[in-house]
């Protein structure tokens, strides 16, 4: 896997909105505050306008993407927000054009598409990560800020990774693994299986997060990766947040979980502060990763 050069303060970030609609009062403040941490900020195409529930036509957030990696000015590609959008444009981006200008792209929720088929076909190292509108417009915390910089803004891995206020994780499956990190969003990665931007879990460490879901349909999403093989060929699995998540008096989250995903055979950890939270950590995904249900942390390798 390809890591990016670090961002710097001073660096100018290139904004893209490879999602939903985004107003224009909205976008200001999401300008404004990373111009106030010290990043100069280009804004796409696809931030400034309105295509029924997108920020723009499938055509005007590919290219805004492709012309961000190819910008030699442009140190880092932001997703503003996320929302829907990003499975419509996967087969409209160029995967050489991003392999060969490496540099972070950062984002998260409906952003997990672009993790999932530029890690896979570029070979890039990318960033789930707090987004402008939401995270950085709203204030970023102090412990979102500082994992962003370490993960984001350094040449050196993070190391470990702990939870915010030091939290413990659950544990569901005791063991230790290594393996590259892949992941995101659990509707996403239900979305794009089978087809050429499905996850690749052998060997890896998934990460699953999700918000706003009902306990029944992360049951059928836990059970189509389950089905597809996804738990018993990769090495270990860490879930973060499920925010706004579970509303059964007979199901929780917790028991679903030990049903579908503790039998596959494989470490398993749930708790991490990561997903749709604030304070939220900032995850590599594609870089190597460890996690062991001895110790209270994820260490980034």
């Amino acid at each position: 896997m390809i890591i990016p050069p670090a961002l710097k303060f001073g660096d100018k970030v290139g904004f893209v909105n490879a999602s939903s609609y985004i107003s224009p009062e909205d976008r200001d403040c999401s300008i404004q505050a990373f111009e106030k941490l010290g990043f100069k900020v280009s804004v796409g195409e696809s931030c400034k306008g309105k295509y029924g529930y997108f920020g723009a036509t499938d055509e005007i957030r590919a290219n805004d993407i492709n012309s961000m990696f190819a910008d030699p000015t442009i140190k880092a590609v932001i997703c503003i927000r996320g929302g829907y959008g990003t499975p419509r444009i996967l087969d409209r981006l160029d995967y050489e054009l991003i392999s060969q200008n490496p540099k972070p792209l950062c984002g998260y929720s409906d952003v997990t598409g672009l993790h999932l088929a530029i890690n896979k076909l570029s070979g890039l190292v990318t960033y789930h990560s707090p987004m402008p509108y939401g995270e950085f417009s709203r204030g970023i915390d102090e412990y979102s800020f500082q994992v962003f910089q370490g993960v984001v803004m350094s040449e050196k891995p993070y190391g470990k990774l702990y939870n915010y206020q030091n939290a413990p994780f659950e544990i569901y499956r005791e063991g230790a693994a290594q393996g590259p990190l892949a992941g995101g969003n659990l509707s996403l990665i239900c979305a794009l299986m089978g087809t050429p931007y499905e996850i690749e879990a052998k060997g890896k460490i998934l990460f699953i997060e999700d918000v706003g879901e009902d306990v029944y349909r992360l049951d059928r999403m836990l059970t189509t990766l389950r089905l597809a093989g996804k738990f018993k060929e990769c090495a270990g699995i860490v879930f973060g947040g499920f925010t706004n998540c579970g509303h059964d008096k007979d199901f929780s989250i917790q028991d679903i979980i030990r049903d579908i995903v503790v039998p596959c055979g494989k470490p398993v950890i749930g708790g991490l502060t990561c997903g749709h939270m604030q304070p939220t950590a900032t995850l590599p995904l594609g870089a190597m990763a460890k996690i062991d249900s001895a110790v209270n942390y994820l260490e980034l390798l």
